[in-house]
């Protein structure tokens, strides 16, 4: 029997060579769909109404002032991301970067804390910072004495501080609405993310591409953000959802009043 002869084309050294190659790059993709990355794979998370209730527990407790039956919704929002501890391979990487449901971030900016255990703490405790600050902020723009008035905030797990803006504005509306006897709201459904500080101001907090998918899918008609956000909330964006930028809690105060009057509202 005859040995079989290759073409000369393909039985030139250089062609070998570049076969080669191509064995070498194949293999090396598929080592490095296997190998863990530093990133975080982030979704559209839960989202909930700070004027009513999450996990059957009231998300605001208010003593020492009298309360408000509300309408409407002031919705926080969050993002689900993979556990801290959790490897992400090339492969489940490249699926996120092509997926509009989903986003890949670098993990130190998700979790500042490597260890699970730690992250966790990191998160609640921004999570009670948040709270801390939202009780200020909304008591303080109503001119009420923290000393009278007690404010508890019930997230379950729920961490990290991108709720300050939305519990502060779930305060100000049990406490006083929009001073005329009405709702901040306007009996909308609202929602928004943004950290907040003592004294009001609203700051940047990531992830808004994805909140406002989450937004969107359960009702909101209306988004407020951070106002150096924009940029990234244009991204993807759900056609059934307004952008409203501010910059402070009296800022979103006086939004929310120009969307229930028919007045100028900020825009992205």
């Amino acid at each position: 029997m005859s040995d079989t002869k290759l073409p000369k084309a393909l039985s030139s050294p250089r062609t070998r060579s570049l076969a080669l190659c191509g064995v070498l790059v194949a293999a090396l993709f598929g080592v490095a769909a296997f190998v863990p990355l530093p990133y975080t794979i982030t979704w559209p998370g839960l989202t909930a109404d700070t004027l009513g209730s999450y996990q059957d527990r009231p998300v605001l407790t208010i003593t020492g002032a009298p309360l408000r039956s509300t309408d409407g919704e002031l919705r926080m929002v969050t993002i689900s991301a993979t556990n801290p501890g959790q490897k992400t391979t090339f492969g489940r990487a490249l699926k996120a970067w092509f997926d509009p449901d989903e986003a890949i971030r670098p993990t130190e900016t998700v979790y500042p804390q490597s260890n699970p255990a730690k992250a966790e703490q990191v998160t609640a405790q921004q999570m009670a910072e948040s709270q801390d600050s939202a009780t200020a902020a909304a008591l303080g723009y109503l001119h009420l004495s923290p000393d009278q008035v007690k404010v508890k905030v019930d997230l379950g797990d729920v961490g990290g501080p991108s709720a300050g803006q939305m519990l502060a504005l779930g305060i100000v509306d049990k406490l006083a609405g929009d001073g005329k006897g009405g709702d901040l709201t306007g009996g909308l459904k609202i929602a928004g993310t943004g950290t907040i500080d003592d004294k009001g101001t609203v700051g940047p907090v990531g992830g808004v591409p994805l909140k406002t998918q989450a937004a969107a899918r359960d009702g909101a008609t209306v988004f407020l953000l951070p106002k150096d956000e924009c940029t990234d909330a244009k991204v993807n964006t759900p056609k059934s959802l307004r952008l409203v930028p501010v910059g402070t809690l009296a800022e979103s105060v006086a939004a929310l009043e120009a969307l229930r009057s028919g007045g100028s509202v900020p825009s992205c």
